[in-house]
């Protein structure tokens, strides 16, 4: 009998992208965030995006804020530029960086609490500027690096970890964006790695500021009566050696593959959300029915998800400055400091 010889199966990870990078080449440090987290759903569809892209890491710049959502750009692309801005500031210093340096794809991560609270300003201005970049928002309701505080973004009668309600009206990022003018706007969920890559592929593509607002579950709040793993069971029941949360072991909340427009997920305190995909027919080049679809969906207690709105003939903040195509890192000194006698003349214009 003859043997067929078959031909070895690799594994996903060793397969190279064009640039001959695995996507290993595209991860980070290892996740310090609680497990089961859906920030880390998000890093890695942005690992994926980025492999499937062949974006060159070294040419990418990694910006973000405070936050447990701001830890993210350390665990995805290790060979890029990272900077980790003051609490909120991460539009403006990334501004900055394009006006100087626009030859990198500028990936920004952010948190409801980042970018809702301190940051709107912020981050306001940047859609206006239409900063080319990519623009995370993890959004997860609340504080989590301070216990859990209801978040800008906490939905009417959603419960703190306390028990108690929020009652103050949410700022939805979606609605917010397609008010002032952004180019791109989408949104989708940390489990459903299905829509989320391609959509972080196109907000790369895009020219301009897109803004992806990700629902993404926290698992350090699954606080509710009568679990054995909440923080109440948890100090009853143990002797404290030293003073220490418990957060519980958590799997990570994906969505199924499925073609349903409307799909429901539990999270891990047992509420559910319920996301609806955009249809076949929907047309994300109209501003005003992509505000309508938003708040529609809002009206039957639902969460649109999907590319929601794109405008491919904006003008970026490249455009509206007349900035020339030589990046600022690149002139050399003597067109940076022209000297005293060029200043005096250019002074002299202005009196």
């Amino acid at each position: 009998m003859t043997s067929i010889a078959k031909p070895p199966v690799r594994h996903p990870s060793s397969r190279t992208n064009d640039l001959g990078l695995t996507i290993r080449d595209y991860e980070g440090a290892m996740s310090t965030l609680c497990a089961g987290c859906g920030h880390d759903s998000v890093t890695a569809a942005i690992v994926q995006a980025g492999w499937e892209l062949n974006l060159e890491p070294h040419r990418v710049g990694k910006m973000s804020g405070i936050g447990c959502s701001s830890k993210t750009t350390a665990y995805f692309m290790k060979q890029s530029h990272g900077f980790n801005s003051v609490h909120g500031r991460m539009p403006s210093v990334t501004s900055g960086a394009s006006a100087a340096n626009r030859g990198l794809t500028y990936i920004g991560v952010s948190g409801d609490g980042d970018s809702l609270s301190i940051g709107l300003g912020q981050l306001s201005h940047a859609i206006r500027r239409n900063v080319n970049m990519l623009y995370m928002l993890e959004n997860n309701g609340v504080y989590g690096l301070t216990k859990g505080q209801f978040s800008a973004s906490a939905d009417v009668g959603s419960k703190s970890k306390k028990g108690e309600a929020n009652e103050q009206s949410p700022i939805d990022p979606v609605l917010l964006a397609l008010t002032l003018g952004a180019t791109f706007v989408a949104r989708s969920f940390s489990g459903d790695k299905k829509q989320l890559v391609p959509i972080i592929k196109a907000g790369l593509a895009h020219k301009g500021f897109a803004i992806i607002d990700v629902i993404s579950p926290c698992v350090s709040f699954n606080d509710h009566e009568g679990s054995t793993k909440s923080y109440a069971f948890t100090r009853e029941h143990e002797v404290e050696a030293v003073h220490a949360d418990f957060v519980p072991l958590q799997r990570e909340i994906t969505v199924g593959d499925t073609d349903e427009e409307v799909r429901t997920v539990v999270m891990h305190d047992g509420a559910a959300v319920r996301l609806r995909s955009t249809a076949a027919e929907y047309d994300p080049t109209n501003r005003e029915s992509a505000y309508a679809h938003v708040r529609a969906c809002q009206a039957r207690g639902e969460i649109a998800t999907g590319l929601l709105f794109v405008d491919e003939n904006g003008r970026d903040m490249h455009d509206y400055l007349r900035t020339p195509q030589t990046a600022l890192v690149d002139l050399p000194f003597e067109k940076l400091c022209p000297g005293k006698s060029a200043l005096d003349k250019l002074m002299d214009r202005y009196r």
